[in-house]
């Protein structure tokens, strides 16, 4: 087992890795930026390394500091979380090439399945569904124009590089084409440094199904479930529930069975996600690879028992899964709501600031992970994300009932947050009866 990892990241995340570390008696060093020089992950590590001013690009996203500190430091490993550089197949090869072990899988599968395009080639090659589009990136307008004319609109154009819902515009007719296209290529460029496109049939209204999937070096991969993510705002997932509510036994069984065969298919190892479109026939679609822990990886947690972080430790230390596909478990159902720093009554814009009153709820099944106290001053240059709300309980109707419960006792002053905004979502009709889909919180918008 590994003596010292760096975990390369802030906030929650780093906090969660850092707390897994310790309950396995590995030593760790946080990095920060200069605006957070009062984290708590910074307070919880065993050492921490300034790397960078204020901005992402001049600290979290800065290789060369960010490796000269774990060199500095004596660190063996490296555990990226979820964000910044988690997906950087050239920061995973620089890793392995200074002798470090990078927390994730290898360089070569971050570069496969991060090229969008790429991975979809891939799944059909596995023969994974995947939604009718183009074989690889477009080269112009005019050939995205021929494919949506093949395919049929509306479609939905992507960045081949892209994820959290950047570089993607959706084109209802050839009149929208041309402009959702260079504006999708213009963002995708100004996010990822990457501006090719690829093109989907868009699906409408589906609902967001991701397997969560470990491999190990051993060549065992399973599966541990699927998450229902549909509840999302502009691409960005705000609540997430495991198990999806309206899935057969045989459906899941089919959808954990592609996941595993895809992610055998291109060698995958450690923690990953395969994220599904069920359309409205029912139908399942592959849409992309998800190569890191995700945000929403407790309710996971909550009904397998597996620790993730611990099991991404164990697996990048070559050890063996200890488990078998029989031996995960379902138990109970679990709901994370996304904490965000934002005022939803002003389009959800941003709302950093001092935390002035801070009351977290407790009892049994409800789990915060933050790394948020009170006198934090919320910064201006990151993600709005200040934690996740996660209950569990034995059957749905008891998890809402829960994490309405939880919210009304979460307590936080000083800045915008989203927490009524959450207890509105989850007192929806729809919501309740689990038959939602991605486009929900839009239409909710529309007709507020």
């Amino acid at each position: 087992m590994f003596k010292k990892v760096l975990v390369a990241n802030r906030g929650e995340i780093a906090v969660r890795i850092i707390r897994a570390c310790r309950e396995m008696g590995i030593e760790t060093v946080a990095i920060y930026s200069e605006m957070d020089r009062e984290s708590l992950h910074k307070e919880l590590a065993d050492e921490a390394i300034c790397v960078g001013k204020d901005r992402s690009n001049n600290s979290y996203l800065h290789m060369e500091n960010i490796l000269t500190a774990a060199l500095l430091t004596g660190c063996d490993a490296l555990h990226p979380g979820f964000g910044f550089l988690s997906e950087n197949a050239k920061f995973a090869r620089l890793c392995e090439e200074n002798g470090i072990k990078f927390i994730g899988p290898k360089a070569e599968t971050i570069e496969k399945m991060g090229d969008k395009s790429m991975a979809r080639t891939m799944m059909i090659e596995a023969g994974v569904p995947v939604v009718p589009g183009s074989d690889g990136a477009l080269a112009s307008i005019e050939e995205a124009a021929k494919m949506a004319e093949i395919i049929g609109y509306p479609v939905i154009v992507k960045a081949s590089a892209g994820g959290g819902g950047k570089g993607m515009r959706i084109a209802w007719s050839a009149e929208e084409l041309s402009t959702q296209f260079e504006t999708a290529k213009m963002e995708a460029f100004n996010a990822f440094g990457d501006d090719q496109m690829y093109m989907e049939k868009f699906v409408v209204s589906p609902k967001h199904i991701e397997i969560q999937i470990l491999a190990d070096e051993h060549g065992k991969v399973l599966h541990l479930g699927e998450r229902d993510c549909s509840y999302q705002r502009r691409n960005q997932k705000m609540i997430e529930e495991a198990p999806a509510s309206l899935l057969t036994k045989e459906e899941r069984e089919t959808l954990g069975h592609m996941a595993v065969k895809g992610a055998r298919h291109v060698g995958y190892q450690n923690a990953g996600t395969m994220e599904f479109l069920m359309a409205a026939d029912r139908s399942f679609y592959f849409i992309e690879m998800n190569t890191r822990i995700q945000v929403e990886h407790p309710v996971t947690e909550m009904i397998t028992g597996v620790d993730l972080i611990k099991a991404q430790l164990n697996i990048a230390a070559g050890q063996p899964l200890a488990l078998e596909q029989s031996d995960v478990q379902i138990q109970g159902h679990s709901i994370e709501c996304r904490i965000n720093a934002e005022d939803p009554s002003a389009h959800f814009r941003p709302s950093p600031g001092t935390i002035e009153e801070l009351f977290i709820p407790g009892g049994l099944g409800v789990r915060v992970d933050s790394a948020v106290y009170r006198g934090y001053k919320i910064p201006p240059t990151y993600d709005s994300m200040i934690g996740k709300l996660i209950v569990h309980a034995p059957s749905r109707e008891e998890a809402i009932l829960r994490m309405k419960r939880a919210l009304g006792e979460l307590v936080i002053t000083g800045v915008k947050t989203n927490i009524d905004f959450h207890y509105l979502l989850l007192s929806q009709e729809s919501f309740e009866a689990g038959d939602y889909d991605t486009g929900l919180i839009g239409r909710l918008l529309e007709n507020k």
